[in-house]
């Protein structure tokens, strides 16, 4: 009698796989379809650069092997098995399978970044997809399913984290909202070289009429545009940096910069800074004369370490995917934002930016 549950449980588990692969399948096949429109119009990248970008999604890092071999590897690794239609068709929709999504279908990251968000209300953006869904798995189950498709996986992970299916839908994101985030990486006047990519993480929800834009753990890119190294009578080094862009839930770029509402919030910050012992102040001008949109790190200190808070804000309104927040989960917005602003440190809660509602360090 034992025997014969194990075996129902098993066939009813081998039911639900298999109809999670066949789903995951059928929607890349529709990426195949609607990414050869695509490719006919838009003149993309070559075959190795598309692959390459995928494989940099999905592992980190590019393959080794022959081409068609690394395509293979990779549509098992998401779908459980090839797709049909030429090279160059099946790379175009993997590219869009990831990142673009269509009008009715979001992006297999917008609904990863959906699922971190969900469970823990902080988005790892900086890790590969196959780091993010064995983590999604060990929180909630306490071990992953390394050995079937990840596609497969992401959607059983949300099918127990939601009672709907992830949508998405565009919004206007305001003009000088005032974003805070901090560095992801230590910056060195010593080591930095013009074109260097400088990366904040974003300490707060982005919400905009009730839908998540971007969550905690986003990125923002800058970049050095400037280094001079010591000179003469003491004159110290200087490295001016540019932010550029948030990278949303989205496949959107949202362009950023350092401006006047920006700059407010973090000189209404510095006390709380200062009270934390944080050195930076001495060594970062924002926007100065002939730095527009961007910071200034000077003097003769060695490194502005990882973790230093930095505001930004949003250069004018933009258009953006959002995911609708359930009504279920309005709380966690509620009580993120009703949280007290304290210092950047590794367990600081992030404070929520909603449209038309009071953004804490602006109110200062």
């Amino acid at each position: 009698m034992i025997r014969m549950e194990w075996s129902r449980s098993d066939a009813r588990g081998g039911m639900v796989r298999r109809f999670f692969v066949l789903a995951a399948v059928l929607l890349a096949w529709s990426f195949v379809l609607s990414g050869t429109l695509v490719r006919a119009e838009e003149n993309p990248p070559s075959t190795f650069q598309i692959l390459a970008r995928a494989e940099k999604i999905v592992y980190g890092d590019t393959k080794g092997g022959g081409l068609i071999d690394r395509l293979n590897g990779i549509e098992k690794d998401l779908f459980g098995r090839g797709l049909p239609g030429s090279i160059s068709d099946r790379q175009t929709a993997l590219v869009s399978f990831l990142e673009k999504g269509n009008a009715g279908q979001p992006s297999l990251l917008f609904k990863l970044a959906v699922a971190e968000w969900v469970l823990s209300q902080r988005i790892r953006s900086g890790d590969a997809v196959a780091q993010r869904i064995d983590a999604l798995e060990t929180q909630l189950e306490g071990t992953s399913l390394q050995d079937k498709p990840m596609s497969m996986r992401l959607e059983r992970v949300l099918s127990l984290l939601l009672s709907e299916a992830v949508q998405w839908k565009d919004v206007e994101v305001p003009a000088a909202l005032v974003l805070r985030s901090e560095l992801a990486r230590k910056l060195s006047p010593s080591t930095s070289k013009v074109g260097d990519e400088v990366m904040l993480t974003l300490r707060q929800d982005v919400v905009v009429e009730s839908h998540l834009v971007a969550g905690r753990g986003s990125r923002i890119v800058g970049k050095v545009t400037e280094v001079s190294k010591p000179r003469s009578f003491g004159r110290a080094a200087e490295v001016k940096v540019v932010m550029e862009k948030l990278l949303p839930l989205g496949p959107e770029e949202i362009p950023v910069t350092i401006g006047e509402e920006a700059k407010k919030a973090s000189q209404a910050e510095s006390a709380q800074i200062a009270a934390a012992g944080t050195s930076f102040l001495g060594a970062i001008l924002l926007g100065p004369l002939g730095l527009a949109g961007g910071f200034l790190v000077r003097g003769n200190v060695k490194e502005i370490p990882e973790g230093t808070p930095i505001y930004v804000q949003t250069v004018g309104a933009f258009r953006a995917s959002g995911y609708p927040i359930p009504a279920g989960l309005e709380s966690v917005v509620r009580d993120q934002n009703s949280a007290p602003d304290v210092p950047a440190s590794a367990d600081a809660e992030p404070t929520p930016v909603e449209r038309g509602g009071e953004d804490p360090a602006r109110s200062k």
